[in-house]
């Protein structure tokens, strides 16, 4: 039986916040199995009480087509690019498209992809498909280098089919399992030997608890311009600068995934920024009063291993409605929005106590207990329990994946770091703590250690083995048990087979 997904017990691995959604069926050219299980998917739908509509119209959340495996689909005949469109609508639906592969296509792929990666270095000529961008080559590297062979395939898909969202069909004439692919690289899957009913359920749910959460990135900018020379003077702004090129040498950062180098679309609308910036890192300031963090990728190209001080925004503070970040602009700076994960980042503040900290400069202060926070596309290999404390998401987030950017994961991640107790203690000698998102990566922190740059904990500790990362994100439950070197390491079953290849 799948090790993400079982056929009993479903209703405690559920998220308590999941919405109604409205999903219309707009078929593409697929298979007679991409037609069963979309038969399937929709049954479900209606049996849990969701709306699945013969006409679109401004209700509708989600629209499921089909595609087949090395089709090459058009931008203007993509439903997340034109499906508003397609379908008369004032608002873009969210597209989902079922792709169908035969076991023996998959593992030809999946084959084909390892033994390409394998090489070194790689032959640019072992990963040029048609309908790929002329660029598209380095991308499926990079993503196969860091996520395995199946990442590879994942975005050789995306860029085919001319959507984000897929649902990988595989099996004959019945499913054998099915993939859920995503933007920031999620691969989990369902496996149908759990029992039909099961299969549909899982898919479903999954399904609706993307749809059942929103974007918290409407940030919002409060109080007067930070005098430029205040805001240079503080030697914070050159710690975030060198504690980036300090994780680039250790090759913690995931490349940006500029999305016109991967697939040839003539420019990118409202479906999706025009790049995606892999990670994120922010610091407290005692005398700015807030965290200052690295700005959103989607704005413009930013790499988070070489950023200067315009890759760098204030927030202190999260907005009443939770809809975005509150944040003070620099006077004579450019201003770009923080990060997406910015309302998470500091947000979490609020549940931990603070403390006293005392510059030999510049006097005392009361700052939160995290001084800085570290999000990354990576996993975590192993740590040293005495060093390092490991605070799991709750249940739910384990089987039913958010999305990055959302008030979910916010809160998952809130909750997850309240009930700390490396941080609910100042004392506790353990002075980093961290978290697994399954499917998209890992949040670390630190606590204020004097003597120490923002950052140079994390990193020393990386050095020295106290906090191994590692380039698999585990895609559903994971554990940790105690090795033999007395570190606590993951477990083989908190990876999905294909990782262990």
């Amino acid at each position: 039986m799948n090790k993400y997904i079982q056929a009993n017990a479903v209703q405690s691995r559920t998220h308590p916040w999941l919405r109604n959604i409205h999903l219309h069926y707009h078929p593409g050219s697929g298979t007679p199995l991409t037609d069963r299980v979309a038969a399937g998917i929709m049954d479900k739908l209606r049996a849990l009480g969701h709306a699945v509509q013969q006409q679109a119209d401004e209700n509708t959340k989600v629209v499921l087509t089909t595609a087949e495996f090395g089709q090459i689909i058009g931008w203007r005949r993509a439903m997340m690019f034109t499906g508003r469109i397609q379908l008369k609508l004032k608002h873009a639906p969210v597209a989902v498209t079922l792709v169908h592969m035969t076991p023996a296509q998959f593992e030809e792929q999946i084959e084909y992809f390892s033994k390409a990666l394998a090489k070194s270095p790689s032959d640019p000529d072992d990963f040029r498909f048609e309908g790929l961008a002329e660029e598209s080559p380095g991308i499926l590297i990079e993503q196969g280098t860091r996520g395995g062979p199946i990442l590879s395939l994942l975005r050789l898909i995306q860029a085919q089919s001319k959507c984000i969202r897929i649902l990988l069909v595989i099996g004959e004439e019945t499913p054998e399992r099915i993939y859920h692919f995503d933007l920031v690289g999620a691969c989990p899957y369902t496996e149908y030997s759990v029992g039909e009913d099961a299969f549909y359920e899982d898919i479903a749910l999954r399904l609706v608890t993307y749809e059942s959460t929103w974007e918290i990135t409407q940030h919002e900018v409060v109080g007067d311009p930070v005098p430029y020379e205040k805001w240079r003077s503080r030697p914070t702004i050159d710690q975030m600068c060198q504690a980036a090129v300090e994780f680039d040498r250790r090759n913690f950062f995931t490349e940006m995934l500029v999305i016109t180098e991967l697939a040839n679309v003539p420019a990118i609308n409202d479906a999706i920024a025009s790049q995606y910036s892999e990670g994120c890192f922010a610091t407290w300031d005692p005398e700015l009063e807030g965290i200052i963090a690295t700005i959103t990728g989607s704005a413009r190209p930013v790499d988070k291993g070489n950023i200067t001080e315009e890759d760098l925004a204030l927030i202190v503070g999260v907005r009443p409605d939770r809809q975005g970040a509150l944040v003070r602009h620099i006077a004579g700076k450019k201003n770009i929005s923080p990060s997406s994960e910015a309302v998470e980042m500091i947000d979490m503040d609020d549940a931990l106590p603070r403390v006293g900290y005392n510059h030999m400069l510049n006097g005392s202060y009361n700052v939160p207990v995290i001084r800085s926070k570290l999000h990354c596309h990576r996993g975590v290999r192993a740590y040293d329990p005495d060093r390092v404390e490991y605070v799991p998401m709750d249940t739910p987030y384990h089987h039913y994946l958010v999305s990055c950017a959302t008030e979910a994961q916010a809160r998952g991640i809130k909750q997850a770091f309240s009930a700390s107790e490396s941080l609910l203690d100042p004392q506790d000698p353990r002075l980093a703590a961290f978290t697994i998102l399954p499917g998209h990566g890992v949040l670390i922190t630190e606590k204020w250690v004097e003597g120490k740059a923002p950052f140079q904990l994390i990193w020393e500790y990386m050095d020295m083995g106290y906090l191994e990362i590692d380039n698999f994100v585990p895609q559903g439950p994971l554990s940790y048990q105690l090795g033999p070197d007395g570190r606590m390491l993951v477990t083989r079953q908190s990876y999905p087979d294909w990782q262990l290849r």
